[in-house]
C-alpha cells in the first residue's frame, strides 16, 4: 500500500489523507472504458445521468448492514485523473480503430462536475436505500462505477461482519482482528484491518494498519518462541532488575523455585511440565516484563502451560511486575478458560494477590459468531478474543452485492425491469428519511421523490412496500432523519469527514437506534423500508410504460 499524506483545505474543512496507491482511475472493469468511447462516439458527451448505489439484501442471514468506504470514494474522487502512461496503456489495450481524440478527452476528465449525495459513513443502512446518489455528466459517472462499487462493497461487509462480531462477544470483551495472514492479498488484509475496527474491534495485530489508520496493535508470540526452546542452558540471560530494590535476580532459579510451590497447590506434578516451554516463557518475560502475555497450549495447558506460566508470573510479582495474561490457541476453550480462571483465583487466594485473579485470558482458535454464541453459553471465562480467518474471509457471505444502476437520464427517469421483481430499479432522484418511534428506535426508512416535501413530525405519512399493493402503514413520526447529504460537489468534499475513530463511535450508536429483535443472530425481524405514495405511483406507471403487452394466440 503506498501512503500517501496530503493536507487538503475546503474551506474551512481540512483533513489529512492516507489513500492505498491501488485506487486510480484504471481500477475498473475495461467494460466501462469501451461504453465511456461509444458514449462519446454516439455524442452523448453532455449527457447528464443520476446513479444510485445500493445493495438488495442484508449479508449473514441478519437483518442490518453497517455502511463503510465513504471516505476511500471521495478521495478517489478527489484524486481522479488520468496519467500519461495510463493513456499509453489505453492506447495500446483498446482497438486500433479508436479515435485519438478520445484520448485527449479521457486526458482532460476530472470529477469536478459530479455531485455525490450519501448516508454518513458508519451508520445502520438497508437494502434499497441509495448509499451514495451520484449525479454529473454521463461519462464520468458511468466511469467511476466498479471502483466505487469495489471501495464500498468489502468495506461495509467487513464492518458489517465486526458488528456481529462485537453483538455476540458483548462490550466488555476485547477483540483483536489477528486475519492478516488470511486475508485476500495485502490490500484484503489491510482493509480488512480497517474496516474492523470500524465494526468495533479493538485492536489489530498488522503493523502497517496500525501505522496507517492508527489502530492499536496488539501480538504475543507464537508456538515456535516455546518450541524454540529445550532447556535452561540456551538462556543468554536470566537476570531481571528489581523494580523496588534495583538489585539484579535470577529470574529462572525464582520461576522454579515457584513452579515447585504451585505444583503441590495445583496437585500437578513437575516431572509433566516442560522444562523448555519455562525457559521460554522466562525469555520472554526478561523481554517484556510489564506486558507479559504467554501462550500456554503448546504442549499441554493443565498440565504444563498454566504451571509455567504462573511460575514465572508469580516470580515477575516478586520483582515489581505484573503479567497481564495468557492465550490459548486450541482444545476446549469453554472448559480450558473456567480451568485457568480457577487456577488464577485459586493462586490469588493462597498469596494475597487480587489482581492475580483477574489476569487476562485470550483464546484463538479459528472462531467465528457462531462460536462466541456457543461459548456463551457455556459460560466461558475468556476476556479476549483473537480473530482471524472467519473474520477477515467473510466465510459465512463472502460478497454484498453491491450494485450501481441508473435511475435518470437528462431529466427523464429510467427503470430497470425484470421477471425478477427484487432487480427492479427505484426510477428518479430519490431522497431517504429515517423515520422513529415514540420510544426513540427506528421504525422505517422512507424513500420519496426529490420534488416532495420533507415527512414531518408529528405528522401522518403513508408509507408503502415498492412493489406490494396491499403492504402499507400510516406512521407518526416523532423524529425525522434526512439519511442522504452532500458530500462532494464543485471538484471538492464539502462536509467535514470524521476520523476513524468517530466512524467506529457511530456504528455503535447507530446499532443503538434499532429494536433488539432487528438485531439477534436467530431469525432477527426484517426492518422494514417503504415508499412514499408519490413515489409508488411513479414507478407503477413507468413500469407500465416500459413493460412489452404480451399477445395471445
Amino acid at each position: 500500500m503506498a501512503e500517501m499524506k496530503t493536507i487538503a483545505t475546503n474551506g474551512d474543512i481540512a483533513y489529512r489523507s492516507r489513500q492505498n496507491g491501488i485506487i486510480q482511475p484504471l481500477l475498473t472493469d475495461l467494460y466501462q472504458i469501451t461504453m465511456a468511447y461509444a458514449y462519446w462516439k454516439s455524442g452523448k458527451i453532455n449527457d447528464v445521468a443520476v446513479f444510485d448505489l445500493f445493495f438488495r439484501k442484508n449479508p449473514f442471514q441478519g437483518e442490518f448492514t453497517i455502511f463503510a468506504g465513504l471516505e476511500e470514494c471521495l478521495k478517489f474522487l478527489q484524486k481522479f485523473h488520468y496519467s500519461d502512461s495510463d493513456i499509453e496503456y489505453l492506447k495500446q489495450t483498446l482497438p486500433p480503430t479508436i479515435e485519438q481524440e478520445f484520448f485527449e478527452f479521457l486526458r482532460q476528465l476530472t470529477a469536478k462536475d459530479i455531485t455525490v449525495y450519501a448516508i454518513e459513513e458508519g451508520s445502520v443502512v438497508f437494502p434499497r436505500v441509495p448509499l451514495l446518489r451520484v449525479d454529473g455528466p454521463l461519462i464520468i459517472v458511468q466511469l467511476i462505477e466498479t471502483t466505487l462499487l469495489t471501495l464500498v462493497n468489502y468495506a461495509s461487509l467487513m464492518a458489517t461482519n465486526a458488528a456481529r462480531y462485537r453483538m455476540a462477544a458483548g462490550k466488555n470483551i476485547q477483540l483483536l482482528e489477528f486475519g492478516l495472514r488470511r486475508a485476500q492479498g495485502p490490500d484484503g488484509g489491510l482493509s480488512a484491518s480497517k474496516y474492523c475496527y470500524v465494526g468495533g474491534f479493538d485492536g489489530t495485530s498488522n503493523v502497517l494498519a496500525g501505522k496507517l489508520f492508527n489502530i492499536p496493535v496488539r501480538g504475543t508470540h507464537a508456538h515456535s518462541y516455546i518450541t524454540s526452546f529445550s532447556d535452561f542452558g540456551e538462556l543468554q540471560t536470566r537476570i531481571l532488575r528489581d523494580r523496588r530494590t534495583n538489585q539484579d535476580r535470577d529470574l529462572v532459579a525464582l520461576s522454579t523455585e515457584w513452579r515447585h510451590r504451585l505444583s503441590e497447590l495445583l496437585h500437578i506434578l513437575t516431572d509433566e511440565a516442560s522444562d523448555g516451554e519455562l525457559a521460554a516463557l522466562v525469555s520472554f518475560a526478561i523481554a517484556f516484563p510489564e506486558g507479559f502475555v504467554a501462550l500456554v497450549d503448546t504442549y499441554d495447558v493443565q498440565r504444563s502451560g498454566l504451571l509455567n506460566f504462573c511460575s514465572v508470573a508469580l516470580a515477575l510479582n516478586n520483582l515489581g511486575y505484573r503479567a497481564v495474561g495468557i492465550r490459548i490457541d486450541s482444545g476446549d476453550l469453554a472448559y480450558l478458560s473456567n480451568k485457568s480462571r480457577e487456577v488464577f483465583r485459586t493462586i490469588a487466594d493462597k498469596y494475597d494477590i487480587p489482581w492475580f485473579a483477574d489476569m487476562m485470558i485470550m483464546a484463538s482458535n479459528d472462531i467465528n459468531e457462531e462460536t462466541i454464541l456457543s461459548l456463551n453459553e457455556q459460560e466461558h471465562k475468556i476476556d479476549c478474543f483473537g480473530i482471524g480467518t472467519h473474520l477477515v474471509t467473510c466465510q459465512r457471505q463472502p460478497a454484498l452485492g453491491c450494485v450501481y444502476k441508473m435511475v435518470e437520464i437528462n431529466n427523464t427517469p429510467r427503470i430497470k425491469l425484470s421477471q425478477d421483481v427484487g432487480k427492479v430499479t427505484m426510477p428518479g432522484k430519490k431522497t431517504a428519511y429515517r423515520l422513529y418511534g415514540a420510544d426513540g428506535h427506528a421504525l422505517i426508512d422512507l424513500l420519496q421523490r426529490s420534488i416532495e416535501s420533507t415527512p414531518e413530525v408529528g405528522q401522518k405519512v403513508l408509507c408503502r412496500h415498492p412493489f406490494q399493493e396491499s403492504k402499507r402503514a400510516y406512521v407518526i413520526p416523532t423524529r425525522v432523519e434526512p439519511l442522504l447529504k452532500v458530500y462532494w460537489e464543485n471538484g471538492q468534499i464539502v462536509r467535514e469527514l470524521p476520523d476513524l475513530d468517530e466512524v467506529r463511535h457511530r456504528v455503535q450508536t447507530s446499532l443503538k437506534t434499532l429494536r433488539q429483535d432487528h438485531k439477534r443472530n436467530l431469525n432477527p425481524t426484517p426492518y422494514k423500508v417503504a415508499v412514499s405514495d408519490n413515489l409508488y405511483s411513479f414507478i407503477h406507471d413507468l413500469w407500465l410504460q416500459n413493460a412489452p403487452i404480451g399477445e395471445l394466440s
